[in-house]
């Protein structure tokens, strides 16, 4: 059963008391488990003492402070946890790791199957430790399926390119397949790690009984296709790149503006709303309404894209809009912290990270009216709580810990 110890300093979130136990690297499963620490999960995350430490730390523009460099995407999602050291690949590593699954109800990992039976933490050994532990396990193909698949390495664009996702995303040939930014096909799968735990978690509170959980990113990513394998077994047609374009309504592309890009959307009643804007009679373009690749529905196109050429962002953006016609800019960064509607929502905070200082990113989304979540904490160095968990939730000693430490275990 859980320890009755509570690291984090104070209450608040819907998943206040939830434990959870995070083994895994770089975006997936890791990102999974600080989002539940956002939302008041006590999250306890495992690095190895060796210095390998987890590739995420440095894998990107970094911030830096006093001589201490981090990657911006790690003081941005690692917030809340509280970070360890331990080799789960020496036996009081694996004992340790047996202690600390007995006080969470989750544990959530990422490797290539059969990583963790190699250091004899199979399924089943950990499930008789902790009958009731929730088990995520997080990889490129899944736990189970064929053998050439199941030893494969992967990561996000390889996954979103198994997964389908790649084929639908970009412009039709000769241009290439693209990826979708940043990281798409690793927050899809987290996203999916997180909620089949916590509904996993929500079984177990009514029952006792713990479970393994499979997520192949692969899945994740293909789940979110839409009609695409209906449309192939059913429709016997192919689903491919095209682009921002719908095929089957229009206006629904990216548009260049007089010194900008702007987005539009327009189906249904809203086209005759759209063609209003526009200075063209709804009456006499059925056709381009039907048919996208008509040359009615080719003419429609240039004459709303001239008519949105002509004019700036602000203008096009304020003209559809008052018409009820879905528009807005393309928003990078700068655009996004000066935009008042991002202002209003709070959408940006500051928080004080523990290696670089006082930061400033993106908040906790959604909102919750009557337990919202909240950053108490940003990242921290390697192994900055090893004595909190080893002493206050295993009950280790001064000593104990001291000679994990000489011994390279923790």
């Amino acid at each position: 059963m859980p320890t009755p110890t509570e690291l984090v300093p104070e209450a608040f979130g819907p998943l206040q008391g939830v434990k959870i136990l995070s083994t895994g690297t770089l975006i997936a499963q890791p990102y999974a488990a600080h989002l539940a620490a956002a939302f008041g999960a006590e999250v306890i995350h495992v690095e190895h003492p060796s210095g390998t430490v987890d590739p995420w730390r440095t894998l990107d523009t970094p911030v830096e402070a006093d001589g201490v460099s981090v990657a911006t995407s790690f003081v941005q999602e690692r917030r809340n946890a509280f970070y360890i050291t331990l080799d789960l690949g020496t036996p009081d590593g694996r004992e340790l790791f047996l202690r600390l699954v007995r006080t969470r109800d989750i544990w959530m990992e990422s490797s290539k199957p059969g990583t963790y039976a190699k250091w004899h933490l199979s399924d089943e050994v950990v499930l008789e430790a902790s009958p009731s532990l929730v088990i995520t396990h997080v990889s490129g193909y899944g736990q189970s399926g064929h053998a050439d698949y199941l030893g494969r390495a992967s990561y996000d664009m390889i996954g979103q390119a198994f997964g389908g996702l790649m084929n639908l995303t970009g412009f039709s040939d000769p241009q290439p397949p693209v990826r979708a930014n940043p990281y798409t096909g690793d927050y899809i799968a987290a996203l999916f790690a997180l909620w089949s735990s916590l509904a996993a978690y929500i079984h177990r509170l009514k029952t006792g009984q713990g479970q393994v959980i499979d997520v192949a990113q692969f899945e994740a990513v293909h789940q979110i296709l839409a009609g695409t394998m209906v449309q192939y077994f059913d429709a016997g047609t192919l689903r491919e790149r095209s682009g921002n374009k719908s095929p089957s309504f229009q206006p629904y592309d990216a548009f260049r503006a007089r010194d900008g890009w702007v987005v539009l959307g327009a189906v249904g009643a809203v086209f005759d709303r759209a063609c209003n804007v526009v200075g063209v009679d709804p009456e006499t373009c059925t056709a381009a309404k039907r048919d996208v690749e008509s040359a009615e529905g080719h003419r429609f196109d240039a004459h709303v894209r001239d008519w949105i050429g002509a004019r700036s962002v602000e203008e096009v953006v304020r003209a559809f809009n008052a018409a009820h016609v879905p528009c807005c800019p393309v928003m990078n960064a700068k655009d996004m912290a000066n935009d008042p509607h991002y202002r209003a929502r709070e959408v940006h905070i500051e928080w004080e990270d523990l290696q670089v200082g006082r930061v400033k990113g993106t908040g906790v989304a959604p909102k919750l009216s009557r337990t919202p979540g909240k950053i108490w904490r940003g990242s921290v160095p390697v192994g900055h709580d090893n004595d909190v968990v080893y002493r206050d939730v295993l009950g280790l000693s001064d000593q104990e810990l001291e000679d994990l430490r000489r011994r390279r275990v923790v």
